[in-house]
């Protein structure tokens, strides 16, 4: 399963709030559970946010995970990613010169952006 960006920003976001319902609204979203909770797994493992990795098995091995909070890497993702405008042009930089983008490099440019924004460059 591909990494979605869009969606990791969305769950770190609703996290941030409360882990209550988390999977329902990400559905409603157009979400499937599959795509949530192997997304969670990843920010688990990526150290954005801590809970618990369930293993699920119908003949192969699938992660998925509970999250029960950020951890301070994860506030500061947020924190990075909050700003739609800075969102956009960060989106927009990966679509045009690359495929993908490792989480630690959108938030360095993410974080690069919003000190422009601040003046701060």
């Amino acid at each position: 399963m591909k990494r979605d960006m869009e969606l990791v920003k969305k769950i770190l976001l609703r996290l941030e709030q409360s882990p209550k319902d988390l999977e329902t609204d990400l559905i409603s979203d157009g979400y499937t559970s599959e795509q949530i909770t192997y997304h969670s797994y990843l920010l688990i493992q990526g150290g954005l946010a801590e809970g618990e990795r369930i293993y699920t098995f119908d003949g192969c091995l699938h992660p998925k995970a509970m999250l029960f909070n950020l951890t301070w890497q994860g506030h500061e993702f947020v924190d990075a990613a909050r700003n739609d405008s800075i969102w956009k042009k960060a989106m927009e930089r990966v679509k045009e010169r690359c495929d993908a983008i490792p989480i630690g490099v959108l938030t360095m440019l993410l974080t690069s952006l919003l000190k422009a924004q601040l003046g701060l460059n």
